[in-house]
């Protein structure tokens, strides 16, 4: 990184970084209370809001959403007749999954080969200790150019759509000439990137019964209808037979026009096993970017250890469809809904629950604010030009922000690259990311501010 003041004080306060995210990610904030005290979600959310204090926000606020969890709010006023920036993080984080899988503990930072793992280290305790990085190193250098305002969600991982309710009954809060979501990420390390669309999602959970009770597979198995098998047979339907998703009605040949996605680099990024073919048609980039995605991401059904020899009276499965977009989420559960129950063999009885839904999202980067974001990457990263992808995940939150402030412009910037593994185990965080975006952030604040 070529040397200015900013990036000369971002290098030095990240040590102080590392120790903070190391407090942060060993706070448990998963937001599905049935899983993880709400104790530790409060605890993160107070850490969030004493470290807020500590660097002069006023209006300091823990918010009470109404899905039951906490979003924090700070303000931090500058120059008079400044410009207003809003910085977006979320700490609730992912599961840990399965703890075994990790090398070392999910909720306790350690370097190992250069990076810092734990849970939520990219995703996105570290976006929030990357607005920190960034605010820091400006009022190190005379100061910071624009009014800012903070909100880091408390449930974003869960889709329960609290903040974008919060925002929706109280929409002064939040309002700014621009808005700098930190939970997206570059397309891989060291290559500067502005994601400028995000798929939507609905989860639909589906439940199958076809028996009073469970039955003896040998005296019923052969006649009496498996609730199990006819949940496989729905599950089945959702794809064709190279793997596409199949949902009827919903589109899925929209394409991707923009930065490319090689077999071979998705191949690597997703750690595909050798011999395993890549699902769907098209471009990875139109797969993964633009087009409808179906995810059986839980089932409820006797494990192998201890199962019986049994036809099953039930069956339960959680379903995460993402939406391309262009596409309405609720008129995509529609469809995913009227697809199970007209795809139920067997006249099994079935019952669909929406529980969670995000529209998708898509940025104008023609806008001035983008310029000013590609010039201050161009120097937090010499040598590279900042690209535009997409991403296949949600941020329901974004298209809440774009309905309320159709004037903000919005950026999608972060730390969860490829190598981060965010969602998985042993998810990462590559602190020259950390270091070189907080510098990006500090000099795109500085532009716009001058711009």
């Amino acid at each position: 990184m070529s040397s200015n003041p900013v990036a000369e004080t971002v290098a030095s306060l990240l040590p102080r970084a590392k120790a903070e995210l190391t407090e942060l990610v060993a706070f448990k904030s998963v937001a599905d209370f049935t899983q993880f005290p709400k104790s530790e979600s409060e605890g993160a959310a107070n850490w969030i809001t004493d470290a807020l204090r500590a660097e002069g926000f006023t209006d300091v606020a823990l918010l009470d959403t109404p899905d039951g969890t906490q979003s924090v709010y700070g303000y931090l006023p500058g120059p008079e007749g400044a410009k207003t920036v809003l910085l977006y993080a979320h700490y609730d984080v992912q599961p840990p999954l399965d703890e075994n899988g990790w090398t070392t503990p999910p909720f306790e930072l350690t370097e190992r080969d250069g990076r810092w793992y734990g849970r939520g280290t990219a995703d996105c305790k570290g976006g929030f200790i990357m607005h920190l990085l960034a605010l820091r190193a400006l009022k190190a250098n005379g100061g910071v150019p624009v009014n800012v305002k903070v909100i880091v969600e408390g449930s974003e991982e869960q889709g329960t759509g609290g903040l974008e309710r919060y925002a929706e009954q109280h929409p002064e809060l939040l309002t700014a000439d621009t808005i700098v979501i930190g939970d997206a990420g570059n397309f891989r390390v060291g290559l500067p990137t502005v994601t400028t669309t995000l798929r939507g999602m609905t989860l639909v959970r589906v439940q199958i019964d076809t028996l009073a009770g469970n039955l003896h597979s040998g005296q019923f198995g052969g006649a009496a209808p498996d609730a199990l098998g006819s949940l496989i047979r729905v599950l089945d339907s959702l794809r064709a037979e190279d793997g596409s998703t199949t949902v009827d009605g919903l589109d899925a040949t929209a394409a991707w026009e923009g930065l490319e996605y090689t077999e071979e680099q998705f191949r690597k990024d997703a750690k595909v096993l050798d011999g395993v073919k890549l699902i769907g048609g098209g471009s990875v980039a139109d797969r993964i970017w633009s087009r409808p995605a179906v995810t059986v991401i839980g089932i409820d059904c006797p494990p192998v250890v201890g199962a019986t020899p049994s036809v099953q009276s039930s069956a339960r499965a959680l379903i995460s469809l993402r939406v391309p977009p262009g596409v309405d989420a609720a008129e995509a559960t529609k469809l995913l809904q009227a697809h199970i129950e007209a795809h139920t063999p067997w006249g099994a009885q079935v019952t669909t629950e929406q529980i969670g839904q995000g529209q998708a999202f898509r940025a104008d980067p023609s806008s001035p604010a983008y310029q000013a974001m590609a010039d201050a990457m161009a120097v937090a990263y010499p040598g590279e030009t900042m690209q535009y992808a997409g991403q296949g995940g949600s941020i329901p939150l974004c298209n809440t922000l774009a309905g309320l402030y159709p004037q903000a412009e919005i950026l999608l910037i972060g730390l969860s690259e490829p190598e981060a593994q965010i969602h998985a185990v042993n998810e990462s965080v590559s602190p020259e990311e950390l270091e070189r975006l907080s510098v990006a952030e500090a000099l795109f604040l500085s532009n716009y501010a001058a711009g």
